[in-house]
């Protein structure tokens, strides 16, 4: 069953949908995150969706929204503002009837895992976090002039909208700095986390993946995909590793 939804982060308006299980109650919970947008939202592109609707097949209650400015979600994008939407979207899950919310895990993607790593330091009903290709810290994308252009860019997508937004373009861009998860990583454990990254990431280096691994505590896992690239999302490989690592821990 799929349901679409919408709940409240700061003062907007999130859209995803629930995808919940054919029977049973007290099921494990998984939000899943996208990524930084790269093209202009097309409600006919059915990845992620798919991608829920099998976890939900696997038996996870699944959400998966779109954090502000994107998809149909109100707002711009912000980096610390994506943390606390995925702190909302944490609480509308664990409050879904068929969840037992003390097995609710977060799986992002990119900028998604970013958010993930940083919500979950934070927010102990996080029980454990699937990150996807996940910078360390965005130093590459904050340096010098290449956010101005990424800005750009991200005005052209449409996931800032507003054309006064940023109101204060410093702030923003330590909000990026903020959220750097490499800066946050140890703050997971005991909780477990699985680190996916393909070694031929042409987004994000496998590097990145590394130095999460050294800053993380325990349990922790590293697995690098063989000539994966950086939409792990359809890389079958990278997705079954992910599916396997949520069953292990959501029986245990």
């Amino acid at each position: 069953m799929t349901l679409p939804v919408s709940f409240a982060s700061d003062h907007l308006r999130l859209a995803g949908e629930l995808h919940v299980p054919s029977a049973g109650t007290a099921r494990p919970a998984l939000c899943i995150c996208h990524g930084i947008p790269a093209v202009r939202y097309n409600p006919e592109d059915s990845g992620y969706r798919d991608l829920a609707a099998r976890c939900a097949a696997a038996g996870f209650v699944t959400l998966l929204f779109y954090f502000r400015g994107a998809g149909l979600s109100d707002g711009d994008f912000d980096m610390p503002g994506w943390s606390r939407d995925l702190g909302a979207a944490v609480g509308y899950l664990a409050g879904v009837r068929e969840v037992d919310a003390s097995r609710l895990f977060v799986m992002g993607f990119s900028g998604g895992a970013a958010a993930c790593i940083h919500r979950a330091a934070r927010d102990s009903r996080i029980a454990g976090v699937v990150s996807c290709a996940s910078p360390a810290d965005f130093d590459e994308l904050v340096g010098g002039d290449r956010l101005s252009s990424c800005l750009a860019r991200w005005r052209e997508i449409g996931i800032v909208r507003d054309p006064a937004f940023p109101p204060d373009p410093a702030a923003w861009v330590a909000g990026f700095r903020e959220v750097a998860p490499v800066d946050h990583v140890g703050r997971l454990a005991p909780r477990p986390l699985l680190l996916l990254h393909g070694d031929a990431d042409e987004v994000v280096p496998v590097v990145h993946a590394r130095r999460l691994y050294d800053a993380a505590g325990e349990p922790r896992q590293l697995a690098i995909v063989p000539d994966g690239l950086h939409r792990l999302r359809v890389d079958e490989r990278a997705m079954t590793i992910a599916l396997d690592w949520l069953r292990s821990h959501a029986s245990g």
